[in-house]
């Protein structure tokens, strides 16, 4: 029984783990660089996490005009 809930406690963090690094990353870091979340968690989801990360330090912060 022990066993079984051990499992399901090291499964969920897994999943939770991989939501966050090809999810919520990138989506956090495109808003601080005011750039479209969308696209960039469909390039990490496409590509790979650490490309859209890399990417996302590379361009830096997108040009706003106000």
């Amino acid at each position: 029984m022990l066993e079984a809930i051990m499992i399901l406690v090291v499964g969920g963090l897994m999943i939770y783990f991989i939501i966050w690094l090809y999810i919520l990353l990138p989506a956090d870091m495109a808003v601080e660089r005011h750039r479209g979340p969308g696209i960039w968690v469909l390039i990490s989801l496409v590509g790979s996490p650490p490309l859209a990360i890399l990417l996302l330090i590379a361009l830096g912060d997108a040009d706003t005009q106000e």
